[in-house]
């Protein structure tokens, strides 16, 4: 009886190790797919490869990390990406060749989609954190809703739609990089609230 048991034993113990070495095997694949996968990810977030069709498929982060490669390679040597918690509302931060420090948000919508007037509230609430002098909002949508217009010129906050986008990825990898700074450095389209207007109105009756 006790060879039968001590044979059982062995045999649980034998059992037990095979099972610890799958289960580190199966450990050991899983990293290695992840690894593999990030990889992959990396290489796809080359800008001179990169299409929109590439840019459609991609999650927000990703596009964030993309905008950042392309930036920096457009000559934006001090390009930073922000932290992901703790954005502020700012993906990007960068210095134009002025010199004047810009805070970007990139959002990664659908083409039929439109971008709403938190983009711009976010963007420019987080100006005095970054100590910056101008915000751009940048997106792959097609659409800014009416309202997000009216604040982003009130404010002077730079829209960039998707038709912009493509402009910028067409002139990087044409090698035409002044042309795709040239727009992402222009002037926000203005717009006057009606607040502003009733105030001028009352001033034209005063004087």
């Amino acid at each position: 009886m006790a060879h039968v048991m001590d044979g059982m034993n062995q045999q649980w113990a034998a059992w037990g190790i095979g099972a610890l070495l799958v289960l580190l095997l199966l450990w050991l694949g899983m990293r290695a797919f992840k690894r593999s996968r990030m990889q992959l990810r990396r290489a796809r977030l080359d800008p001179r490869k990169m299409t929109i069709a590439d840019i459609d498929d991609m999650e927000g982060a990703e596009f964030e990390r993309y905008l950042h490669r392309l930036f920096t390679e457009l000559g934006y040597e001090d390009a930073e990406k922000t932290k992901d918690s703790s954005d502020f509302g700012a993906d990007l931060v960068f210095t134009d060749r002025l010199g004047v420090r810009n805070v970007l948000q990139a959002k990664r919508y659908g083409a039929n989609q439109a971008i709403g007037l938190d983009a711009v509230q976010e963007v420019y609430g987080s100006m005095r954190y970054y100590d910056a002098e101008r915000c751009i909002v940048l997106t792959s949508a097609a659409r800014f809703t009416s309202s997000c217009v009216t604040l982003a010129g009130v404010n002077e906050v730079k829209l960039l739609g998707r038709d912009d986008l493509l402009f910028i990825i067409r002139c990087f990898k044409a090698g035409k990089y002044d042309e795709a700074m040239e727009l992402i450095e222009s002037e926000a389209e203005l717009a006057m609230s009606p607040w502003q207007q009733d105030e001028k109105r009352q001033h034209r009756l005063y004087d």
